[in-house]
């Protein structure tokens, strides 16, 4: 810029200023992007504690937001700046099964072989309310398709109703319930649950399921229970916002 001469003028009423001259390449601008979307899940109550840390900031309007309830998946969602693409978030809380509960797959349909069921029984004693029947189950099990083999040449042998030594196999050896001591849903309290063993039997195949009606209540009784405390909470520290169950 050696022997360039500069012309600045200045407004009106301005009689001085001062002139930064910087050499090389001019810094470039950043790129203007868009804003980063609220996206958050966690535990059911997550949506309620978004609320209230968030609710009188102005990052959005109680008008301009819904909450979804979906009971059957016991999971709420909340949408926050609904009709603007750009600034649209989504908090979201579920209530989760526990772990062990999800493992022993009760009420689900989920298959075990008497070998299986003993050894998953011995490995989750602590569970049980009495060990002295989670013994007997175990044994049980872990002999049961010995002594249903036996039965089965007998049936044969003397031309018998194969469904009836069935029958009086699974009801003598297995007890018809056993009770366990477990959380159904994480962050929960223990819940006392009796639990029936269902045989199927398929020719020389014999498998088992868990059911439970007991769990089936008491998960409907905490899923309605818990959903309508955080329903009461959304709306005491939002009101305005739109509840919608599907």
């Amino acid at each position: 810029m050696e022997n360039e001469k500069l012309q600045i003028n200045l407004g009106d009423g301005v009689t001085k200023a001062e002139v930064i001259l910087r050499e090389g390449q001019a810094v470039k601008e950043l790129e203007p992007k868009a804003p980063v979307k609220t996206n958050l899940s966690g535990v059911i109550g997550v949506p309620v504690e978004y609320l209230r840390k968030r609710v009188n900031t102005g990052q959005f309007g109680q008008e301009r937001s819904h909450l979804i309830v979906n009971r059957e998946e016991i999971m709420l969602t909340l949408v926050i700046n609904e009709e603007n693409e750009y600034e649209r978030g989504q908090v979201s809380g579920k209530l989760e099964f526990h772990p062990i509960f999800t493992e022993f797959g009760i009420n689900t349909g989920k298959v075990w072989t008497p070998t299986e069921l003993g050894m998953f029984f011995k490995m989750n004693r602590a569970f049980f309310s009495d060990k002295a029947v989670n013994m007997k189950l175990v044994n049980d099990l872990m002999n049961f398709t010995a002594t249903v083999n036996n039965t089965l040449e007998k049936s044969a042998n003397e031309k018998g109703d194969r469904t009836d030594y069935f029958s009086q196999v699974v009801n003598s050896n297995l007890p018809k319930s056993f009770t366990l001591n477990m959380s159904i849903f994480k962050g929960m309290p223990v819940e006392t649950l009796e639990v029936e063993t269902f045989a199927k039997i398929d020719g020389r195949s014999v498998s088992f399921i868990l059911l439970s009606p007991g769990a089936n209540q008491t998960l409907e009784s905490i899923r309605d229970g818990i959903i309508d405390d955080q329903l009461r909470q959304i709306i005491e520290v939002a009101p305005d916002i739109a509840i919608i169950e599907v």
